[in-house]
C-alpha cells in the first residue's frame, strides 16, 4: 500500500473497518459509496466484505493513492476525486434524468457507473487540508458540513464517522452513536442512520481487544448506581462505555457502585469482572503522599508499577520520578479522590 503521512494517522483499523464492514453486509446492503475515502482504509474493509465501492476523496493525490491501494479489487472499487456534495449532487441530478428517461444530457452517462449505491459511509474532514502535518479543526469547519451530512444521513442508510469526543448534544436524536474503542483506545464515534441502525438502540459501546469484541447497548444514556466505600475491587470502564454513558448498566452487572459519582471508577466487593473494565484487587488504601506510597512499596517489594489517574491533576510520568521502585512484584497505583479527599490505591490486575 502507499501512504501518506496526515492520510495513515486518520485510516480506520482493520480490525474496526471489518466490523462496519460486516454490519452493511447483515443488514443486506450491496453498494457503498464512500465520501471521504482517503487513503483507503474502510473502502478496502468494504471490498473485502465483498460489497462494491464507489470510493470519493476530495483531494486528488490521496484519490490516486486509494485507487492505487484498492486496484487489487478490480471493478468491484471505483475511485472518484470529487466533494461529497459534488458526488451527491451529480448522482442525484442523473437520478432524476433517468426517471425522466431523459439520456441526452452531457452529465448523464458519466453519472451512470455511480448511480445505485444502496448506502454511504461519510468520514468528514475534521482536520486542515495537507499530507504531513495538519491540526484539528472546530467541528462547524468540517468537511462536508454536519448539517449536509446529517441531512443525507436522512435519506439513505449511512454511517458517519466522527471523533469520539464530539459534543453529544449535537447528535441527532434518530441515529444510533456507537463509540469503538480498541485495545483500551477510543478510536471513534459512529452514527448510523436508515436500517444500519437498530431498532431501540441508540447507545452503543464496541469494545475491541485483540480478536475478541464485546458491545453493550441501550436506548439511551444509562442512570449511574449510587456511590460506595472503596470495596476489595477497583473496576476501571473502558472508555467507550464511558463515552457512551453506560457506566450504570455495567455497574448493575458487577453488583459495584460508583467510588465518586463525579469520576468513572467502580467498586464492589464481588469477585466478578466484565468485558467492559479492567478489574483489580484493592491491596491497600494510602494518602496520595509520596513518603506514605513509597513506605508501602518497599514493604511489597514492587519494582514494577503501573499508574493510574482521574480527578486528580498529576502527571503520572513525573510522579514515577519521585518512588522508589525496587523489588520483584508488580502493582498497579491509582491516584484519585472520593469528594475532597485524595487517595492512593495499590491493587492488582485481576
Amino acid at each position: 500500500m502507499l501512504f501518506t503521512r496526515a492520510g495513515l494517522e486518520q485510516a480506520t483499523r482493520r480490525t474496526v473497518g471489518a466490523h462496519h464492514a460486516g454490519r452493511l453486509r447483515a443488514v443486506g446492503l450491496s453498494h457503498v459509496a464512500d465520501l471521504g475515502c482517503g487513503i483507503g482504509g474502510d473502502a478496502l474493509a468494504f471490498a473485502a466484505m465483498g460489497l462494491r465501492v464507489t470510493a470519493v476523496d476530495a483531494d486528488e493525490v490521496t484519490a490516486a493513492i486509494a485507487a492505487y491501494n484498492l486496484a487489487v479489487f478490480g471493478d468491484r472499487v471505483e475511485v472518484r476525486h470529487a466533494t461529497a456534495e459534488d458526488f451527491i449532487a451529480r448522482t442525484r441530478r442523473f437520478d432524476s434524468l433517468r426517471s425522466r428517461g431523459d439520456r441526452n444530457s452531457a452529465d448523464g452517462p458519466a453519472e451512470n457507473s455511480a448511480g445505485g449505491a444502496d448506502a454511504v459511509w461519510l468520514d468528514p474532514a475534521r482536520r486542515t487540508g495537507g499530507h504531513s502535518e495538519t491540526r484539528r479543526i472546530r467541528a462547524e469547519d468540517y468537511s462536508p458540513p454536519l448539517d449536509w451530512a446529517f441531512d443525507l444521513a436522512g435519506r439513505i442508510p449511512t454511517g458517519i464517522k466522527l471523533g469520539p469526543a464530539h459534543d453529544r448534544d449535537a447528535l441527532p436524536e434518530d441515529a444510533e452513536a456507537q463509540w469503538i474503542s480498541a485495545d483500551g483506545s477510543v478510536v471513534e464515534l459512529v452514527l448510523w442512520s436508515g436500517v444500519l441502525a437498530r431498532d431501540g438502540v441508540r447507545r452503543s459501546a464496541l469494545v475491541l481487544r485483540g480478536d475478541e469484541a464485546h458491545e453493550l447497548t441501550a436506548a439511551s444514556d444509562s442512570e449511574d448506581e449510587p456511590s460506595r466505600e472503596l470495596g476489595e475491587f477497583l473496576h476501571e470502564p473502558d472508555g467507550a462505555i464511558i463515552r457512551a454513558r453506560l457506566i450504570g448498566d455495567v455497574a448493575r452487572s458487577l453488583d459495584a457502585g460508583m467510588l465518586d459519582p463525579h469520576i468513572a471508577y467502580l467498586t464492589s466487593d464481588a469477585a466478578g469482572t466484565s468485558p467492559f473494565v479492567q478489574s483489580f484487587r484493592v491491596r491497600e488504601t494510602l494518602p496520595a503522599k509520596v513518603p506514605a506510597i513509597n513506605a508501602a512499596l518497599r514493604t511489597h517489594g514492587i519494582g514494577t508499577l503501573e499508574i493510574k489517574k482521574r480527578g486528580v491533576d498529576v502527571d503520572p510520568a513525573q510522579f514515577r520520578r519521585k518512588l522508589a521502585l525496587r523489588g520483584d512484584e508488580a502493582a498497579t497505583l491509582f491516584l484519585t479522590r472520593v469528594g475532597q479527599k485524595r487517595l492512593a490505591i495499590l491493587a492488582d490486575r485481576v
